[in-house]
């Protein structure tokens, strides 16, 4: 190992536990996750229960767990259960489109009052 490959890992390894400078891209970063996060919280969790009670429903059709479980005619209630849990997934890109939105437009003012003075630099 020739001596530039040794101070490129020691550089490497000191920017490790060096304390860092906060900048305002990281600001803004910091800002576009906060405004973002909620939205993708919710679309991911409320996706995954609406598929969770669509599945439900399309296995009490297709099969014998209805049956398991004490109900003697499982298909209305499956038909039902999946036509809930589908109607959930279609309003889950709505919602979050609105929850998105709402949060733009609330962070608005600071992220461009933060990002003009970064292309202004």
């Amino acid at each position: 190992m020739n001596r530039n490959d040794q101070q490129f890992i020691a550089q490497k390894i000191r920017t490790q536990y060096t304390e860092k400078q906060s900048s305002d891209l990281d600001e803004l970063r910091a800002l576009d996750a906060k405004v973002k996060r909620p939205a993708n919280v919710f679309a991911y969790t409320f996706g995954i229960i609406s598929s969770i009670i669509m599945g439900f429903g399309m296995s009490l059709v297709m099969t014998d767990i209805g049956h398991t479980l004490g109900i003697s005619s499982p298909m209305i209630p499956g038909i039902i259960i999946g036509i809930v849990g589908m109607l959930m997934a279609i309003v889950n890109c709505p919602i979050y489109k609105k929850i998105l939105s709402s949060r733009k437009k609330k962070y608005a003012d600071k992220i461009i009052a933060l990002s003009e003075k970064l292309m202004q630099k």
